[in-house]
């Protein structure tokens, strides 16, 4: 490609990536995705304390953070004027985090750096296929570099926010604190141990997870001292220790009256990801309309729903399975019997009863009953597959509610 070797322009050394020719761009865009995945590997063996981070609560933000500083340099070598938003606040972002966490900018600067490397040693490789020149390469080597030091300018602004911000030194502790008992049981117990220490903070045996809508604010006179609270991440929570007995959800509501929240499971200590994990998945199906809102919801209250649904790819794997017999029936007339099945197995009713609930005579009940069981045969009467079909019917009740159609 002899117009990627073309000479440099050296009227404008100070631009935005300097003197790179904007096709370069076409080279690099299809490195991008295993590059960011080689960079991942790189850093995280260097800086374990950032495995546990992907591992936890903000781990899909910081994999968006990370392709988005890379895609934008890319982007910015093909259109030198292109938009920076993104990027800069996701720079911003790491730079906060990392005084939330209480480290010192050292880490986040190694993992830039390193980060840089690995691009500099693939950029060589692939300099190499194209027979690119090597002025050429010593002019992406800088404009690499000076892409690296802006980022990490970003984030030093970021960083520096945070900690004008941040009150006491403790809170940036106590935050580290929650996030490493989400890390789950790679998190080091002593780590764990220091923390409490230091925060004078008692480990409990149980704990229960609240998922809270961004934005929120804690109404710190309102709010118990031992909560550990992180309403600044993307996805705001707090840990309560213990269970969640009456007086803590009325703190709860006053300290955050704006809030809306979901409440996860009590939990062992060690398996608080999980209860996060299911509040949020409660979050997720208000939004979808499967569960009707409310400022504080317990996961505790839709526990089948939130198994119902926990996999909705698989999900769709069994009904395919369990409702193979009707498949080739009409649309209309499949409706009509997948709403008689389900109502039979929910009520195990009469014809009577049954042609109450689906507004039909009890003779039209009769007549389906016996196309039902013409139709499905033994599945109706083998207890597992019986079970598995309810299960199924029950799942794609409770999804068609989100997208007001019939299951």
């Amino acid at each position: 490609m002899p117009h990627l070797i073309q000479p440099l322009d050296t009227e404008d050394p100070l631009g935005p990536l300097g003197p790179l020719p904007q096709e370069f761009a076409a080279i690099m865009r299809p490195e991008l995705p295993s590059l960011i995945k080689e960079i991942g590997v790189e850093v995280t063996r260097a800086y374990p304390e950032y495995a546990r981070l992907l591992d936890g609560p903000n781990g899909q933000a910081i994999r968006v953070g990370v392709e988005q500083s890379l895609a934008s340099f890319v982007d910015l070598v093909a259109e030198p004027s292109s938009p920076t938003t993104l990027r800069d606040d996701m720079c911003r972002r790491f730079g906060r985090f990392e005084a939330y966490e209480g480290r010192s900018m050292d880490t986040l600067q190694g993992a830039y750096r390193l980060g840089a490397r690995v691009a500099l040693r693939r950029a060589k490789k692939v300099g190499q296929s194209y027979h690119l020149s090597p002025t050429l390469m010593l002019s992406f080597a800088d404009a690499l570099f000076t892409y690296v030091d802006e980022l990490e300018s970003l984030s030093r602004e970021g960083f520096l926010e945070a900690q004008s911000q941040s009150g006491e030194h403790s809170e940036a502790l106590r935050r580290r604190l929650l996030h490493l008992i989400l890390a789950g049981r790679p998190a080091p117990g002593s780590a764990i141990a220091d923390l409490c220490e230091q925060t004078g903070w008692t480990l409990p045996e149980e704990v229960t997870l609240i998922a809270v809508r961004a934005p929120a604010e804690l109404d710190r006179l309102s709010a118990d001292r031992d909560l550990l609270v992180d309403l600044s991440a993307p996805q705001p929570h707090l840990l309560v220790p213990g269970a969640l007995d009456d007086a803590r959800r009325s703190m709860l509501t006053q300290a955050l009256p704006a809030g809306r929240m979901a409440i996860g499971l009590t939990v062992p200590t060690a398996l608080a990801c999980e209860s996060l994990r299911w509040a949020r998945r409660v979050l997720e199906l208000v939004d979808s309309g499967v569960i009707e809102d409310d400022p504080l919801i317990r996961c505790e209250d839709h526990l089948l729903t939130l198994w119902l649904l926990s996999d909705p790819a698989l999900l769709d794997q069994l009904a395919q399975r369990e409702l193979a017999a009707v498949a080739g029936i009409s649309a209309t007339r499949r409706e009509r019997l997948v709403e008689t099945l389900r109502i039979w197995l929910d009520t195990r009713g009469t014809a009577a009863q049954m042609g109450a609930l689906l507004d039909v005579h009890p003779q039209t009940v009769r007549y389906r009953m016996r196309s039902l069981e013409t139709i499905f045969g033994d599945q109706l009467v083998d207890p597992e597959s019986r079970f598995a079909t309810e299960a199924v019917l029950r799942a794609l009740r409770l999804r068609s509610r989100a997208a007001g159609t019939s299951p």
